[in-house]
């Protein structure tokens, strides 16, 4: 199962980020944890310094921008594929 993570601290963009990666793993049919991570301190653990980011089965895969469903699917394929 992946485990996807949501960095923000709860802004739109970050809600957003979040209904996308959701969307994603339904399209794909996939089995996947998501989880939201709104402290500050988990945050820098990760070494992303803008949010909202996201994290694919602990790899910061993106920050600073909101990625469409179809950009987080071609992430998840990819790690499917290794």
């Amino acid at each position: 199962m992946k485990k996807i993570q949501i960095l923000g601290t709860g802004c739109s963009k970050c809600k957003l980020l979040m209904a996308n990666a959701e969307e994603a793993v339904k399209t794909l049919g996939v089995e996947a944890a998501i989880e939201k991570v709104e402290k500050i301190q988990d945050i820098m653990k990760f070494g992303v310094m803008t949010t909202p980011a996201l994290v694919v089965d602990g790899v910061v895969k993106s920050a600073g921008k909101v990625l469409s469903p179809e950009d987080i699917k071609k992430f998840m394929q990819d790690e499917r594929k290794i």
